[in-house]
């Protein structure tokens, strides 16, 4: 009979279990995103921070339109369309832009300790628009955020003007990526991720298509190297990247997916070290070590 009592009993059901191909997505996305840093610093003595961003998402509308037509996927539904129409224009257009602009100032790790207070921007964007409030925690890790952003700043005023005005391009470019990321959410809903992806990244690239003459131009005297560049950054950090980062934000929350960048600006300054030469000073890391540290104390509210 115990052994009878012990069969029947059922166990614990399994509580929050974890998509592992969403992790599996996500860490792709981290991973190439952090190479595309390294990637925008090496181009950029070479193309302008608009031609940059029109050949990349250029390259990345046509391989992910190819393999949406492979895949036999139409236009995504009407509902979808707003999310998609403002993470496109926010994310795939204006935030590359200003990125490139930024990277043109200031190192490839100093940018993505910088940019990555987008995963506060995202928490503090769904307080207000999904009307989950501000927590206590989110308002603090925003002051010591800030407090960081402050020292970046500082730390970089030696270099001239310039390279305060690249920190204030790379916190814009916080601000549109986590922008991007609320709206794409919703479009998630009704449309699957490579469709999400395909059209945010044309919308992306008709925005930036003022700059077609001068990447044209560019192209013309850019050394193969730099057109390599451009065309990594078409196919991978975006075309793949941004595909796999959608079918995990599909699966999670945008906040859970946000936090998963922590790992960026380390990955970003072992790249730069390696392939550029770059790291960062003392006084810049550590005020990227509070940037970090305030998306942190956010994310624990």
């Amino acid at each position: 009979m115990a052994l009878e009592d012990r069969t029947a009993t059922p166990g614990p059901a399994p509580v929050d279990r974890v998509d592992r191909r969403a992790v599996v997505a996500a860490t792709v996305s981290v991973v190439l995103w952090a190479s595309a840093f390294v990637a925008i610093r090496d181009a950029a003595d070479h193309f302008g921070p608009g031609a940059l961003a029109l050949g990349r998402l250029l390259t990345g509308s046509v391989a992910l339109f190819a393999i949406l037509l492979v895949r036999g996927e139409g236009l995504p539904p009407r509902a979808a369309w707003p999310g998609i129409a403002v993470s496109g224009l926010l994310w795939f257009g204006l935030y590359m832009v200003v990125l490139n602009w930024g990277e043109q100032k200031v190192d490839a790790g100093t940018a993505a300790m910088v940019v990555n207070v987008g995963p506060m921007v995202i928490a503090l964007l769904g307080g207000w628009l999904l009307k989950e409030g501000l927590p206590r925690g989110l308002v603090t890790g925003m002051a010591v955020s800030f407090a960081g952003a402050v020292v970046v700043g500082l730390s970089m005023s030696g270099g001239g003007e310039a390279s305060v005005l690249g920190v204030a391009l790379c916190l814009l470019a916080a601000l549109t990526y986590g922008a991007g990321v609320v709206a794409q959410k919703p479009a998630l809903r009704h449309a699957s991720p490579l469709q999400v992806t395909a059209f945010g990244c044309l919308i992306g690239t008709v925005a930036c298509l003022p700059f077609a003459g001068q990447l044209l131009s560019q192209v013309r005297d850019a050394p193969l190297r730099a057109t390599l560049d451009v065309v990594y950054l078409g196919l991978f950090p975006t075309a793949l990247a941004f595909t796999t980062w959608a079918y995990a934000l599909a699966r999670t929350t945008a906040g859970r997916m946000g936090a998963t960048t922590y790992a960026v600006p380390a990955l970003v300054v072992l790249m730069s070290w390696a392939v550029l030469g770059e790291v960062p000073g003392w006084l810049t890391l550590a005020g990227g070590a509070l940037c970090l540290g305030g998306v942190a104390l956010s994310r624990r509210s």
